[in-house]
């Protein structure tokens, strides 16, 4: 169906209530606009052909009704064309598909556009993001998608702009930078259009910055607000009311004392929008430094207080003017990077024989929430994976009954936590079923170890400022631990039933960070994952119906759409992200390692397009040079190594797939060329640059001493077990 034909039937689907509500949207004029309009965003779930925003529609529940590929005839779906990507880096995007047409933006904040049944490229933009903006990522040069409007598309470049694409030909229409390029911004996250304003929040909680999201208009790229979501350090008084009363709950003397002390509250991914209330709901991340105990301070020294808002919180704002309307906090006093930033969903059901409309979210801290959107009254939560950090959440006052032995300050003791930093669900997208009433969680377990960094001090130019030792798990020589640890990590898909706060069933995966997911009406959950495959469940009891051998890992979630009737399903693939930098290693007996191999996958009933072989994997036994620096130097090196370098080549010096496995580096060899490297930036160009204003040349040294003892250390275990090595 074409868009520009279907926009008349989709305003006709608006109720005469939601047309009152919603009288300022139409009054905007965009009709004259072509292209996508408000009425179409607004009716979107009415359009089963397109893909035009990224979550379907603005209540984000990520449901197709199309039911042409159905239980019963699924396993004649069949590759129809695939698309080599140029960027072999993790590959989180959902496509946006309109008229035919299929757009997506890849690592490095690339834009593609495809042929919907054929493939064909149309055209392709790249925003040439400098190279060395990948150590002020956190989690990858990953992007997370588009939004479309008029005849322009939008999205977020990793080094902090904004850009308006003609859609029809890829030309830039205008390029606005949204952030202060200084510091250690990013944005990963797809836009959301409302009433012609294009809003966009972005990332760097973990480096020092204050969060915000901004509306920009869709026509020129004029900002036209900006919402903080953490106050300002210093005096409050000349602060916006919310902002005052977040005040109250920060050591203001301490927030903004130090320019790497921003507080955090990035607004990186999560956004949905009720045309109704006229509400946009936006998730907001972790505190900065993660560590309350250095960042809000007690007045005696006794450790951190206050619940710092709006960190960690749901936050209902006016998308016309920013004003903010409600909150709900999810974790208060956040210290564990325990973000609020996951898939907001929206949903109308009956709850307690009344109906309700409601707004929920499975955020990292491991509770699955059911919020009234309309006030942000708190309904009900319920653990969706094993925790420790608290037993329950109170139903009177909606707080979480912390454990306070896993709330490690500044001087306490080291506490196994779970879930850990990467939570119990992270950025990838659930889905939900209005036929079987269930959410479909990509869910995980992976505990972390927390210990306080001691006498931290925060660092404007380079590495985490978290406050937490990042190296303090690291993997001892004997493999004992790292057995252990391999053994904890559990993925899974869960069906839950969010009425009665519940697993309905569960689909147990090979390991964590599986992909996002698609519901559709032929009673199908689509889902990738780790394992390099990508499936579909039946809806209702989780049974695998049809699989695909896709050669890489999986993390984006799948669209589906059709063209002159027929149905496709799409998912780009290629495997990335936070889980496989940190911990994605050469865990003891592992399975063959997941590999990147970066493609847009579309499939259709006998579709019978083949991928090529995958490329074979090179035998690279470790053999570094031996290990002669002092127990001291080493010691240096290997805290050095915990806050700079674990982020992106993983704690231990235990690299993945993805980044240089830095125990096998060339530059191992030579103190010289390691020194060119880290000190004097020879690589920027490729991601990786200088680190001299944070490191001096003896602590570069000393990090080259710990990664050669590390690999020394699994040499000898390698050849121990016998263990065939990539």
């Amino acid at each position: 169906m074409h868009v520009k034909r279907w926009a008349a039937g989709a305003a006709a689907l608006l109720s005469a209530g939601m047309l009152a509500n919603c009288s300022q949207i139409f009054a905007s004029g965009d009709a004259d606009a072509g292209g996508i309009t408000t009425a179409m965003l607004v009716a979107a779930d009415g359009d089963a052909a397109n893909w035009i925003s990224h979550g379907r529609t603005y209540s984000e529940q990520r449901f197709s009704p199309l039911d042409s590929v159905n239980r019963e005839n699924v396993g004649q779906l069949g590759l129809a064309w695939y698309a080599d990507m140029d960027t072999a880096r993790g590959q989180e995007a959902t496509p946006l598909v309109i008229d035919g047409k299929l757009y997506l933006t890849t690592a490095w904040s690339k834009v593609k556009a495809f042929d919907a049944t054929t493939g064909k490229p149309l055209w392709e933009f790249d925003p040439k993001v400098p190279g060395e903006t990948a150590v002020k990522a956190c989690c990858d040069v990953v992007n997370r998608g588009l939004a479309a409007y008029g005849d322009k598309l939008f999205f977020g470049t990793l080094d902090g702009r904004l850009i308006a694409l003609d859609r029809n030909t890829g030309a830039v229409a205008w390029e606005k930078v949204t952030v202060d390029q200084s510091k250690s911004y990013t944005i990963t996250g797809a836009p959301r259009v409302i009433d012609g304003k294009v809003i966009i929040g972005n990332g760097g909680a973990e480096f020092g910055v204050r969060g915000f999201v901004a509306a920009y208009n869709a026509d020129t790229g004029e900002q036209l607000w900006k919402f903080y979501t953490v106050p300002e350090g210093g005096d409050a008084k000349d602060q916006p009311a919310y902002l005052k009363k977040a005040a109250e709950t920060w050591n203001m003397d301490v927030l903004g004392a130090n320019d790497a002390i921003g507080g955090g509250g990035t607004v990186w991914d999560s956004m949905a929008y009720d045309p109704e209330l006229d509400l946009l709901y936006i998730g907001v991340g972790n505190g900065s430094p993660w560590n309350r105990a250095y960042r809000s301070p007690a007045k005696d020294g006794s450790g951190g207080e206050g619940d710092n808002l709006y960190l960690s919180s749901i936050v209902a704002i006016r998308p016309k003017t920013g004003e903010y309307v409600w909150h709900y906090q999810t974790t208060p006093g956040e210290t564990w990077d325990f973000t609020a930033t996951q898939h907001i969903m929206l949903a109308d059901m009956e709850i307690d024989g009344k109906p309700r409309k409601v707004l929920m979210q499975a955020p990292k801290n491991g509770f699955f929430y059911v919020i009234d959107r309309a006030t942000g009254q708190f309904i009900s939560a319920k653990p969706y994976i094993s925790i420790n950090w608290a037993t329950g959440v109170d139903p009177k006052t909606g707080r979480p009954i912390e454990n306070p032995e896993t709330r490690v300050d500044r001087s306490g003791k080291p506490a196994l936590v779970m879930p850990g930093a990467l939570g119990g669900h992270n950025w990838h997208p659930m889905a939900f079923s209005p036929t079987e009433k269930l959410v479909y969680i990509p869910a995980f377990e992976a505990g972390m170890m927390y210990a306080p960094e001691a006498a931290w001090k925060p660092d404007t130019a380079r590495g985490f400022n978290v406050g937490f030792n990042l190296g303090a798990g690291d993997l001892p020589p004997d493999g004992g631990f790292r057995k252990q640890v391999a053994g904890t990590l559990r993925g899974m898909l869960l069906a839950w039933d969010p009425v009665a706060q519940k697993a309905r069933w569960t689909v147990e995966h090979p390991g964590p960070w599986n992909g996002g997911l698609l519901a559709t009406g032929g009673g199908l959950v689509f889902q990738g994952t780790a394992g390099s495959e990508f499936n579909a469940y039946d809806a209702a009891n989780g049974k695998k119906l049809w699989s695909f051998a896709a050669q890489t890992g999986v993390v984006a979630p799948p669209v589906t759409y059709t063209v002159n009737g027929e149905q496709y399903v799409a998912v780009l693939a290629g495997w990335g992200g936070a889980y496989a930098l940190s911990v994605d290693g050469d865990i003891i007996d592992r399975k063959a390692p997941v590999r990147n191999i970066s493609r847009l996958l579309v499939f259709k009933l006998g579709g019978t397009a083949k991928l090529p072989a995958p490329p074979a994997l090179a035998d690279m036994p470790l053999d570094p040079p031996p290990s002669t620096a002092p127990a001291e130097v080493i010691a240096v090196g290997q805290v050095k190594y915990g806050r700079y370098c674990a982020v992106c080549h993983a704690p231990g010096a235990v690299g993945s797939t993805v980044l240089p496995d830095l125990r096998r580096a060339g530059a191992l060899e030579s103190a010289a060329t390691w020194g060119a490297v880290v000190h004097d930036g020879a690589l920027k160009d490729r991601g990786m640059a200088s680190f001299a204003g944070s490191l001096s040349k003896d602590e570069i040294e000393a990090i080259r001493a710990y990664v050669i003892k590390r690999a020394n250390e699994d040499k000898a275990l390698e050849a121990g077990k016998k263990i065939a090595r990539r």
